[in-house]
């Protein structure tokens, strides 16, 4: 029998499973849960809003319906939390942004409804970076997300929140949003699992530029086989959204098995020359023996990128001016700094400047297939530096190189992006000092399952998801 005591620290698939064989109610699972926020979160910032009153009466419901025999769903009975950036009707959503502090929508996003009709249990909302604008959790609405593994450091961004109440166990998933590496830079940084699926994996309403396939919806958990369970549950086809529907709800979960022999992975540390802090190399340089010894065959590699900053440089400002110019005709006075930039260079773009960046991507796309017909996965690291100290906005400077904007720090995650490719942060080692550093595996497009048993053989073979943080809880 699972006590209270432990039913926190289970993965989300040994809770499934608990509460399937009725070792556990789904009462219990949503108390103990609800106790864990309450002791941890005021120390980290990570949930803005609970809604302490709506998962209990789920868990009733949640209770009766296995009770009356009903069918259960793939995630029944799990407690969720969301990222304050998807609308949840009834509950507030800030976005981060003092424009919406007070802000309760009507609509629930399509990514919160799924998780719920497989039978979530929405916890709360998470914090995230204005408008999810950068890779690090603070706003002036909520205030900074301390990373659990040293308070004085970011938990990255912009699903911050998601991954500090995960890696805390103040839940058992998460959801999130990638553009620039915002599933997968948190995860590192918080030693959790983020998932980018292939655009259009996850379908996303509402949504201002449904054809743009740079900004995707992903889940987030303690492990791989979570991160794959949740998959299960969001994806598939939603008219509503034209990239979801070249892809069927392929399963993922349970079948992260498989035999690496001879398969072969391309090992980059820089990512064709990028700056990278010699702490992140330290950390992750044990993955390329456990990877020999996994069956895999390693070679130093990476595809040609070259275009992918001008790519994503002028498509993101593009979103942003799509997505966020009427704030700042409304709200100049009331939006970051960052924010305005970016959404002025999106008003600043010319015709013959989207022309000749679609002509970049145009080309690294035929330079990535190629390379991917030698290689089915990449690895790399997720994030060029380690957490820094949680007052700093952004990095401007990696070793001896200068940085020029909020977004440059990131080019390890945001390259990736513009390759539309699906990605995983996996936990792979520490620092000295106990920093987690994640190590990102990209795969082909459509195969998130290769992805993800490659990164659960890695979590397997290195044991880093299991060190947890050390935080004073209250009982």
């Amino acid at each position: 029998m699972t006590t209270a005591t432990t039913l926190v620290d289970l993965s989300a698939c040994e809770l499934r499973k608990e509460i399937g064989h009725q070792h556990v109610s789904a009462r219990e699972v949503v108390e103990v849960h609800l106790a864990r926020i309450e002791a941890v979160n005021p120390k980290l910032n990570a949930i803005v809003t609970v809604v302490a009153d709506h998962a209990r009466a789920a868990a009733a419901a949640a209770d009766e319906a296995q009770a009356q025999g009903r069918d259960l769903g793939l995630l029944h009975g799990l407690p969720i939390v969301h990222k304050d950036l998807f609308v949840t009707a009834g509950v507030r959503t800030t976005f981060g942004s003092p424009v919406f502090a007070d802000h309760v929508p009507a609509e629930t996003a399509l990514i919160v409804q799924r998780e719920r009709a497989a039978g979530a249990i929405s916890l709360g909302k998470t914090n995230t970076p204005e408008l999810g604008a950068g890779s690090q959790t603070f706003n002036t609405v909520f205030g900074a997300t301390a990373n659990p593994y040293a308070i004085d450091r970011t938990c990255g961004g912009s699903s911050g929140g998601s991954a500090v109440a995960l890696a805390t166990c103040m839940t058992s998933l998460a959801d999130g949003s990638d553009l620039g590496g915002s599933l997968r830079n948190p995860a590192s940084f918080c030693n959790v699992v983020g998932l980018r699926p292939t655009p259009g994996r996850v379908p996303r309403w509402p949504n201002p530029a449904p054809r743009f396939p740079f900004n995707v919806h992903g889940p987030m958990g303690r492990t791989v086989a979570d991160v794959a369970l949740l998959l299960d549950a969001i994806s598939g086809p939603d008219p509503r959204d034209p990239l979801s529907r070249e892809w069927p709800a392929a399963p993922v979960s349970g079948q992260l098995e498989r035999d690496l022999t001879n398969v072969r992975v391309a090992w980059s540390q820089t990512l064709g020359g990028l700056p990278v802090e010699p702490a992140v190399l330290t950390a992750l340089a044990p993955v390329r023996q456990q990877l020999e010894e996994l069956g895999c065959v390693t070679e130093e590699a990476e595809p040609d990128l070259s275009g992918a900053d001008d790519i994503f440089v002028i498509w993101r400002a593009w979103y942003f001016e799509l997505a966020f110019g009427d704030l700042l005709d409304r709200h100049r006075d009331q939006l970051k700094d960052t924010v305005v930039w970016n959404i002025e260079a999106g008003r600043a773009l010319t015709g013959p400047q989207l022309g000749a960046a679609e002509r970049l991507r145009t080309a690294l796309d035929e330079r990535c297939r190629k390379f991917q017909e030698q290689f089915p996965f990449l690895v790399l690291p997720v994030c060029q530096v380690v957490p820094f100290p949680i007052d700093q906005p952004y990095v401007t400077q990696i070793n001896d190189v200068a940085l020029d904007t909020y977004l440059d720090w990131m080019k390890s995650c945001y390259h990736i992006s513009v390759t539309e490719l699906p990605a995983v942060s996996v936990p792979a080692g520490f620092t000295p000092d106990g920093l987690p550093v994640g190590l990102q595996v990209v795969g082909r497009p459509g195969d998130e399952l290769g992805v993800l048993q490659l990164a659960h053989a890695i979590e397997q073979a290195s044991g880093t998801s299991l060190r947890r943080p050390v935080i004073e809880y209250s009982s």
